[in-house]
């Protein structure tokens, strides 16, 4: 009685953005020359970094951005989170046969818009929820805070016996476009673009058969404490008072010690004995016996068939990729999502996960390893096992217009 609840991922579902919402690197960059019409130098940085970037022609942005001059107003930011939540709770409801009214546990998180009332408030009026629903919002968090929701959703289903959650993460884009000069505000503006995701958990012995998979581990890292890795992503007012997203340029740097606190922990969880013996030799001889060794990564490949890394750029992908030590197919499905997707935040792992499925390549016993970085700074993980089969279909995937077509190649070029 005293062992830990079994958490299963019944299913998940992705928002995908109407063809309308399309923005190819010509028309963002007519936008930018008109709006930055005074800044001929900012307009040329983002079109370098756009071609660097790593995204495709088919990412897609809310209407309110496609307005020369955009209009972030307070009302189309809240038709954005409509559009997006909403569709990928359809989704999910007509993919597990979830009624709306039979949700115990609901979860929304969305780092930049917090208005009032909540998401989680529009989603209960919407559906009209139960009213002794456990209802949750998240915000300021950053691209982790969807593994911060799972965790969440999985301290909540070990106290609330047969019950269910459901997790919404998403990023609205309207309000938190740049139009200002900064160039390392204008960074956000070539990555982020629309998405949302919307996942059932359940606690329910009767879901076990369904379910695709089970959650293993969920392992936190919060760099808060340091002044450097808690500036790092940090919302502010430029000199004309717009305000902008500032991204240092120490990110990766901070981004990797993350990494390295965060496998520290998820090491003895989940690696085989033999490279956890390695590791702590190596640890030992660092700092115990002042050996000028490298630090030893282990060779997670040997603990997860597939891994999904958080498509917050290429700079991202790739240096998970050298200190991981992974192939290229690896890193595969992270890649493809930036490009056809680009950064869709917190949901992005989903669509990452989706691509695997797509692709056929999930089977049963499979571990899968979910790892997102987030302002703050904070590093996080989760990994899941493959329940059952999964049948290759894409009729419901965000997939379902183009998984045809990838893998691509797209060029390795250093980001600026």
């Amino acid at each position: 009685m005293s062992r830990p609840r079994t958490i299963y991922l019944v299913d998940h579902a992705c928002f995908k953005p109407p063809f309308t919402c399309r923005v190819p690197f010509s028309t963002f960059m007519e936008h930018s020359r008109l709006i930055l019409r005074e800044a001929p130098d900012s307009v040329e940085f983002q079109m370098r970094l756009l071609g660097r970037s790593g995204l495709g022609e088919e990412t897609c942005l809310p209407p309110a951005i496609h307005y020369i001059p955009p209009t972030p107003t307070l009302e189309a930011a809240r038709r954005e989170a409509e559009m997006v939540i909403s569709s990928a709770l359809d989704s999910l409801f007509k993919q597990t046969g979830l009624k709306a009214k039979d949700i115990d546990i609901l979860i929304v998180n969305c780092s930049l818009f917090s208005p009032t009332p909540s998401l989680s408030a529009m989603v209960v009026n919407k559906y009209k929820l139960r009213s002794n629903i456990k209802s949750f919002n998240l915000s300021g968090m950053g691209c982790s805070a969807g593994l911060i929701s799972i965790s969440l959703a999985q301290d909540l289903l070990e106290v609330h016996s047969n019950s269910n959650a459901v997790v919404v993460s998403t990023e609205i884009i309207t309000p938190n476009y740049y139009q200002g000069k900064d160039k390392d505000k204008l960074l956000p503006n070539c990555l982020f673009r629309m998405g949302g995701a919307a996942i059932l958990l359940s606690n329910r012995w009767s879901d076990r058969w369904r379910a695709k998979y089970r959650l293993v581990h969920v392992v936190r890292t919060h760099r808060g404490s340091d002044n450097e890795a808690y500036k790092c992503v940090f919302e502010e007012q430029d000199g004309e008072g717009k305000v902008g997203i500032s991204l240092s340029k120490d990110l990766m740097k901070i981004a990797g010690s993350a990494l390295e606190r965060n496998i520290t922990t998820l090491g003895p969880l989940v690696l085989p004995v033999s490279e956890q013996v390695m590791f702590v030799l190596n640890m030992i001889g660092r700092k115990f016996l002042k050996r000028q060794w490298n630090a030893y990564m282990p060779n997670f490949k040997r603990a997860f068939e597939h891994f999904c890394i958080h498509a917050g750029g290429r700079a991202v992908i790739d240096v998970l990729q050298k200190r991981l030590d992974l192939s290229d197919e690896h890193v595969e499905a992270s890649r493809m999502t930036l490009h056809r997707f680009g950064n869709t935040s917190s949901s992005s792992l989903w669509y990452e996960l989706s691509y695997i499925e797509a692709k056929g390549r999930m089977k049963k016993g499979d571990r899968v390893w979910q790892i997102a970085f987030g302002s703050g700074f904070k590093c996080n993980s989760a990994v899941w096992k493959c329940n059952r089969r999964i049948k290759t279909t894409i009729t419901n995937s965000p997939w379902s217009d183009c998984i045809d077509r990838y893998p691509i190649d797209v060029p390795k070029v250093p980001i600026l």
